[in-house]
């Protein structure tokens, strides 16, 4: 063949490869056509070259060491930015890995999508034995908002366009998306292709809350002797910040914050009940839940509750009504067109909260703020939780910019007590699942969403769930700086073992840890850290060379409760099973 010819067949063969599409090209066609900027996953078999192609077209790739890890960045990503966070993993055990964060968003209304691999249908479906075979779609349908599988590439764009929708609208939540390796690899004519893809358009429409349900709601306002908003974090994702400050400040009525609530209005705030909210939540007799479930975290309108309260609950999701306790009120729509509502159909000082209560709980707030002042002013040593977390909050209210994600068991409560939040949405923690993992993921989208330092604050073992994602932060130089209360244990890290075993407790863990070490081996910066004043420093050179960090902050061993906060929660049988308690 001579020169010509050879270079006419090539370029014939390119215009024909010109003109064909596959699978891999539609699903990130797709993406893009719908703002996808950022996707968190693992690769392998078969979503390598996804990830490539990706990257490639201009969509960011965040590479993590563990699909849930992964998982918990798009789903925080998604509570972050309103749009649905993207997690990409292979099929079966790491379809798993990411299922675990799928169900934590749909538990906590974050709007995800988990794309996965799967093995060919037909094997599956025949239980041949694939490579990693799975039904992944039966599996992950329990535990999501809605699951899907596209079957044919020409499937692909209705697909993710119906995956993106469901997480976004009404009430968000997890979507799983299966796409076998046939269909990734499927090819057909490009220009038939690009006709399946299409852009959505209002996929989180305003729902309108009834006049007659508003005007039912002022009017139980309207009566309240001691009115109180709890805001949740739906009020916080709902994004209508100055809208919930207008109604909360025109109307004067006291709130208190959930954690991932709390900067809506800075905690400082003269309404703020957080510091009285046993007080407020005991005597409350009209109950305005804006975003925020009845669900155990509020021991279910129970426990510690005014016994004749009446609920008005804010909430896009009908069927949440009446979940725990009777709602007096129920408004069903988005938080921002629920108020809008209510400030249109509200006569001027129509709801107003009577003086004798605010005065009630700000008499409450101040005792109780003197008695945590005194506490926090202490200095034993060994260092405590309280004069670790005391440094870490006076360094962080000179940055109010910085995100706080958190999580642990007495690393989170005491934190959510003394860690004040100035602005809405940089609290991050373990939400209402409760689950602890979500540390490192969290971090990383958080910094990669939002461009600004991010501070991890986790107990030991909380932090052993996600800390090989140390590496991922490292590899990325985000500046995240993770500040480990390290007390050797899990809770505790004093207790002795049971019946003269020669193996450690069941709690402990390894006391002499260096996790500051840990992160060096990646190329970050570690600090040791033995009093609040180590801790102050360390964060301060931390942040402001704005680079992967981490504090190991060595807590006395015999600091902290069983379970934190909620100890209640296990279950009594007969007493001491031989530890140290």
């Amino acid at each position: 063949m001579t020169d010509t010819a050879a270079a006419t067949d090539t370029a014939a063969s390119d215009g024909d490869r010109a003109e064909l599409t596959d699978g891999y090209h539609l699903v990130v066609d797709a993406l893009k056509l719908n703002d996808v900027e950022t996707i968190y996953g693992v690769v392998g078999i078969p979503i390598t070259d996804l990830a490539r192609l990706a990257q490639a077209e201009g969509i960011r790739y965040v590479g993590f060491r563990h699909e849930s890890n992964a998982g918990h960045a798009a789903a925080i990503a998604g509570y972050l930015t309103k749009k649905p966070g993207i997690a990409l993993t292979v099929s079966a055990p790491g379809f798993l890995n990411g299922l675990v964060a799928l169900a934590n968003a749909t538990t906590n209304c974050f709007p995800m999508v988990q794309i996965s691999g799967s093995s060919e249908r037909h094997l599956v479906d025949l239980k041949q034995g694939d490579y990693e075979e799975m039904d992944q779609l039966a599996a992950a349908q329990p535990f999501v908002k809605a699951a899907y599988r596209i079957s044919r590439v020409e499937d692909i764009g209705r697909g993710i366009a119906r995956a993106l929708r469901t997480a976004i609208s009404g009430r968000p939540g997890g979507v799983y998306l299966d796409i076998p390796a046939a269909v990734l690899g499927s090819i057909m004519p490009a220009d038939e292709g690009a006709k399946t893809l299409s852009r959505l358009v209002d996929p989180a429409p305003r729902q309108l809350p009834a006049p007659e349900a508003v005007d039912r709601a002022i009017e139980l306002l309207a009566s309240a002797e001691r009115p109180l908003v709890v805001l949740g974090k739906g009020a916080a994702y709902a994004q209508a910040d100055e809208k919930i400050k207008q109604f909360i400040e025109s109307t004067g009525i006291p709130y208190a914050p959930m954690s991932m609530a709390k900067g809506l209005l800075p905690d400082g705030h003269p309404q703020s009940a957080a510091a009285a909210r046993s007080l407020a939540l005991k005597r409350a007799d009209v109950v305005v839940l804006m975003g925020a479930r009845l669900n155990w975290l509020l021991n279910h309108g129970e426990r510690g509750w005014n016994p004749d309260a009446q609920f008005i609950q804010i909430d896009i999701e009908p069927k949440e009504m009446d979940s725990n306790q009777p709602i007096a009120a129920p408004l069903v729509g988005d938080i921002e067109s629920v108020l809008d509502a209510l400030a249109e159909r509200t006569k001027p000082g129509q709801i107003s909260a009577p003086q004798a209560w605010k005065d009630e709980l700000a008499t409450k707030t101040a005792d109780n703020a003197a008695k945590m002042a005194k506490r926090l002013e202490a200095d034993p040593h060994p260092m405590q939780f309280m004069g670790a977390l005391k440094a870490v909050r006076d360094v962080l209210r000179e940055r109010p910019e910085v995100y706080l994600v958190n999580e642990g068991a007495n690393a989170l409560d005491i934190a959510r007590n003394v860690i004040d939040m100035q602005v809405p949405r940089h609290r991050l923690d373990s939400g209402t699942w409760g689950v602890m993992g979500i540390g490192m993921g969290y971090a990383i989208a958080a910094a990669v969403e939002s461009g600004q330092p991010v501070v991890a604050v986790e107990g030991d073992s909380a932090f052993g769930f996600s800390g090989m994602d140390l590496e991922t932060i490292c590899r990325y130089n985000l500046p995240v700086v993770t500040v480990i209360m390290n007390n050797g244990g899990v809770y505790k890290g004093d207790e002795a073992p049971g019946g003269g075993s020669s193996d450690p407790a069941p709690t402990a863990l390894m006391s002499a840890a260096r996790h500051d070490q840990m992160i060096e081996a990646f190329g970050g910066k570690g600090y040791r850290a033995t009093t609040p004043a180590e801790v102050t420093a360390a964060l301060t050179e931390a942040l402001a060379a704005g680079v992967p960090a981490l504090i190991d902050c060595v807590i006395d061993p015999s600091a902290g409760t069983e379970s934190g906060h909620i100890a209640h929660l296990n279950p009594k049988g007969l007493g001491n099973f031989g530890g140290k308690k």
